[in-house]
């Protein structure tokens, strides 16, 4: 890894080329302005074609303004070194100098494609790649690519992931250059994959396949950009804490090409990070849990009426609740979905209503179509028919399902008695402890079963209508760009993606598979995982079964990754003894580093637990130059927030060790590695992944007794 003295120097190189650029974006923000108010002046000429000249100057130079402006934050992303010597900054448009020397270019135009396209197999004429992070006009963070070793300079230096690469490529012995080639040409077979089917890469702890998958998505991009920036890429990762990790080291993917989510944000517009007990979790993400949710979408309304009374022109007309169960159910066929057929549903009221008021012989009864829309305008029939079928959110169904007799009726007969337990038990906090991840997929379950009310059209605006219909004066590339915009715009719930990533797949539950596939039914696939970390301890058969579903029968392309560059071969061990506690004959990846320096493992009283946590995580910080991760027990991570409070600022977290996955740190402490170890499901697994998090140094800390 990049010595901190040498990280603050290259920081610091990148700091001035941005400062340069930003010097130069406000010189032309300043030009525009100017050629604005220009352009306004020419009015006082008074002449027809004075008044066409302004129009033309103040569009160009208003468009350009928002151009500046619009680009502000991230212009600089990306930088190669070139094996001619030349040095090319990408950046979100282009930037010349006042001498029309290139200071950004374009990550459109062709001289940007190879901070796409070049891979260590495939260098492209570029000797390194490095990801420029900023906020605002200062750089954050930069990482490195380094995909031609043998032409690079001795002072070059390299920093992140790519320094590893570079130290072994210049390591004696043919062994570790051979490790070195290993490694690009796993990991560039799998990213250089056909575009279409389903590309499976796994691989163990620290092997890249995060990395690989990103990469993937920007190589799909530029080898075929009509199709992937048009439909969408859509990035699925476990947990909120992972994506906001993927998101700060993504590199540019282009405008709104790539969606991030985790699990628990698929479902438009709820928002969860709670996480279940591994055997509740089981029962939630079984494909059983699809029959339960079917008979909670049919079902009566709670504490909905259960009879309707109404006085007519003397006459009682009444439908009692066995008469409205059947309504409802031939107004909801097998396969219909509840919020698209209400109206059927209210169609049938007014039949049995007529063809009581005709076998009643009311008096002076009007044709059929009269007679509904006198019983419609009443108020206590219109608030009866929104009583008795509401249009219903999907996140109403799942409510009806923490009243234990419900749960018992739905779930009798598909679920055991201990786990019919399990849901009660975890559905009773429901509304003081808010949702998890889990049931996430269950609301996009319901949402697929109950469909979306029927609304009326609405008619669309035309964007260059004023007040009173006065059109406003437009170009036709205004129009054009204005049309682009619009088809980029997609709706809230998207559903027609080009591309779906799915990191850490081995978590996956089968109704998370629904979930994700209903976003893929039109897109190719990158799924990336390692089965020896999975915290899944359901069905096998039934995961396979939903995630063959999802993919559908698209061809697959299977790739391995073998070589743990992440782990010093010292942390990797400690890792690798603790999986083979499950499974001796699994074959694990090769950490190909050494730093010479052991794990540390304390015991330490349960008294003293806390004073020996924030001992370790500031011995870390003090010790490594860069992050620093402090991994908890589920239950346990709020207490350890609090013991750390600010100590670190944003170089130290504080996550689970389900949150941990796909995270890396330079320094780890871990714990209470017993507890996590004690889960009789997944235990082991997890303390498997939480203990391969660390790139340079580990503190494992169990208590006593």
């Amino acid at each position: 890894m990049t010595d901190h003295t040498s990280l603050d120097r290259e920081i610091a190189v990148e700091q001035r080329q941005l400062d340069r650029v930003y010097a130069r974006l406000a010189e032309l923000r300043r030009a525009a302005a100017r050629a604005e108010r220009d352009g306004y002046r020419l009015a006082r000429v008074g002449t027809f074609g004075a008044l066409v000249e302004r129009d033309a100057m103040v569009f160009h130079a208003a468009q350009r303004r928002h151009l500046l402006d619009a680009e502000h934050e991230g212009l600089v992303f990306g930088r190669l070194d070139l094996r001619e010597g030349q040095t090319l900054y990408v950046g979100r448009l282009g930037v010349r100098d006042e001498n029309a020397e290139t200071l950004v270019v374009d990550w459109r135009a062709p001289a940007a494609e190879p901070f796409y396209r070049a891979t260590p197999a495939a260098p492209l004429g570029v000797i390194r790649r490095r990801t420029i992070q900023s906020s605002d006009e200062r750089v954050t963070r930069i990482e490195d690519d380094l995909l031609d070793p043998s032409a690079a300079p001795a002072e070059m230096t390299v920093v992140g992931d790519g320094a590893l690469l570079a130290s072994l490529s210049k390591a004696t012995g043919r062994g570790m250059r051979d490790i070195v080639a290993t490694i690009q040409r796993e990991q560039d077979e799998a990213i250089r994959s056909p575009g279409s089917g389903v590309t499976i890469v796994s691989g163990g702890p620290g092997t890249g396949k995060t990395a690989v998958a990103l990469h993937r998505a920007a190589y799909l991009l530029y080898s075929d950009r009509n199709r992937y920036a048009g439909g969408g890429i859509l990035v699925v990762g476990p947990s909120s804490v992972f994506v906001e990790y993927v998101a700060s080291v993504l590199p540019s993917l282009g405008e709104e090409s790539a969606t991030l989510r985790s699990l628990g944000t698929l479902f438009t517009g709820l928002t969860s990070t709670r996480t279940d007990p591994p055997d509740v979790a089981a029962v939630k993400g079984s494909l059983r849990m699809r029959r339960v949710l079917e008979r909670a979408a049919r079902d009566a309304v709670p504490d909905g009426p259960t009879e309707l009374r109404l006085l007519y022109r003397g006459e009682l007309l009444r439908l009692t609740r066995a008469e409205l169960d059947a309504i409802r159910d031939r107004a909801l066929p097998r396969g219909a979905r509840r919020n698209e057929v209400r109206r059927a549903g209210f169609d049938g009221i007014f039949a049995a209503l007529w063809a009581q008021a005709r076998k009643l012989r009311v008096g002076r009864l009007p044709e059929q179509r009269a007679f509904e829309d006198e019983i419609a305008e009443r108020p206590e029939f219109r608030e009866f028919l929104k009583a008795w079928w509401p249009r219903l959110h999907p996140r109403h169904v799942l409510g009806w399902l923490a009243r234990p007799e419900r749960l018992r009726g739905y779930a009798g007969g598909i679920f055991s008695r201990a786990e019919i337990r399990l849901l009660d038990a975890a559905w009773r906090t429901l509304d003081t402890e808010g949702l998890t991840i889990a049931d996430i997929a269950l609301l996009d379950e319901l949402d697929a079963l109950l469909g979306k009310p029927v609304q009326p059209a609405r008619r669309t605006r035309d964007p260059y209508t004023l007040a009173g219909g006065v059109r406003e004066l437009s170009t036709h590339a205004d129009r054009q760009r204005a049309a682009r915009a619009a088809a980029r715009q997609r709706p809230e719930d998207y559903r027609e993606y080009a591309h779906v990533v799915v990191d850490e797949a081995q978590d996956v539950s089968p109704m998370q598979w629904r979930m994700i596939g209903r976003r893929g039914r039109l897109a190719s696939w990158t799924v990336v995982g390692d089965p020896a970390q999975t915290a899944w301890t359901g069905d096998q058969a039934e995961l396979s079964r939903a995630r063959d579903q999802a993919l559908g029968r698209r061809r697959q392309h299977r790739f391995t990754l073998t070589t743990n560059y992440r782990n010093p071969a010292e942390i990797f061990a400690v890792a690798a003894a603790e999986i083979r506690r499950v499974d001796p004959d699994l074959p694990l990846p090769t950490a190909v580093r050494s730093t010479g320096v052991e794990p540390v493992r304390q015991v330490v009283p349960a008294a003293e637990l806390a004073a020996a946590t924030v001992a370790a995580a500031e011995a870390l910080l003090a010790e490594v130059p860069g992050t620093v991760g402090v991994i908890t027990p589920v239950p346990r991570r709020d207490e350890v927030a609090g013991w750390l409070g600010e100590r670190g600022g944003t170089r130290l977290q504080v996550v689970t060790s389900l949150q941990a996955k796909g995270m890396e740190y330079d320094g780890v402490v871990l714990v209470a590695p017993g507890e996590i170890r004690a889960d009789p499901g997944s235990g082991v697994r997890t303390l498997y992944v939480a203990l391969s998090r660390a790139t340079q140094r580990l503190i494992t800390l169990d208590i006593t007794g």
